[in-house]
């Protein structure tokens, strides 16, 4: 039995290992790549990436590149909580009322059908060239699939831990906490990912059409200018935040929202 355990362990101690290696090696052969495509293009047009890690670095140090990534985040982070607040109590309510999800259904359907761009617009028409305006159009963009995720969920609860939340008197924040958002964790998860994913877009859509500010003004600003290193330093100072955020908060709070399915039964 210690042969088997010990085995088993050295086997996941490799695969945790082998994982990052494989990510490293990914970009690694994605920069050598772009390298060699810019040393054959000679062209301004496509700068290579020593030329634009130097551009993150010079910016970031002397320039604007951090505070408008900085505010760029706050309309992200924004955005994404109004979306999931409002989302899930509305796809939550759906999905335990029939009645009520038959009266929304429709509306629901036109806003998931409704171009990101439209409503983007129609928000700054209405409300004004202000941050409201648009963190609201960003939010408004991404509710839709948080009820459409969430309503599911709401539909797919176990009747049977229902029932034996009411046999053993449990209280609503103790069923809540207990019952209800163990079986919805997959839908919140599922609802939080392809959102912030969804949110990181249209927030820069949203910065192009109608802010003074944010990695999207930044880019569009240097798209008028043809400063094509500028574009791509800005572009991978976003991903680099981007992914920063996916494996160092996103997948750690998804494993520990998880951990119960790995306990020993």
């Amino acid at each position: 039995m210690s042969v088997t355990v010990a085995r088993t362990e050295t086997m996941n101690g490799a695969r945790l290992l082998r994982a990052p290696l494989v990510s490293i090696l990914s970009v690694a052969g994605f920069l050598l790549l772009w390298f060699i495509a810019a040393e054959i293009a000679q062209s301004r047009l496509l700068p290579g990436p020593g030329a634009v890690l130097h551009y993150i670095y010079d910016e970031s140090v002397h320039g604007d590149l951090l505070t408008e990534l900085g505010i760029t985040l706050w309309r992200v982070a924004a955005s994404f909580v109004v979306a999931m607040l409002i989302g899930s109590v509305v796809g939550l309510a759906m999905g335990e009322m029939p009645g009520l999800n038959r009266v929304l259904d429709p509306w629901l359907i036109v806003l998931l059908n409704l171009p990101a761009l439209v409503i983007i617009i129609l928000a700054y028409v209405w409300f004004g060239l202000n941050e409201w305006a648009a963190i609201g159009a960003v939010a408004l963009n991404k509710i839709p699939n948080v009820i459409v995720t969430l309503r599911e969920g709401a539909r797919a609860l176990d009747p049977g831990l229902e029932e034996m939340a009411r046999a053993y008197r449990l209280s609503f924040w103790s069923k809540l906490r207990n019952v209800t958002l163990p079986q919805l964790q997959p839908y919140f998860a599922a609802a939080s990912r392809s959102g912030i994913s969804l949110i990181w877009k249209i927030v820069l859509v949203v910065e192009l059409l109608g802010r003074s500010n944010g990695v999207g003004f930044e880019l569009h600003l240097n798209f008028q200018l043809f400063n094509v290193t500028a574009i791509l330093g800005y572009t991978l100072a976003f991903v680099a935040v981007m992914l920063a955020i996916e494996y160092l908060l996103v997948q750690p709070l998804e494993r520990y929202s998880t951990r119960w399915r790995n306990r020993p039964v």
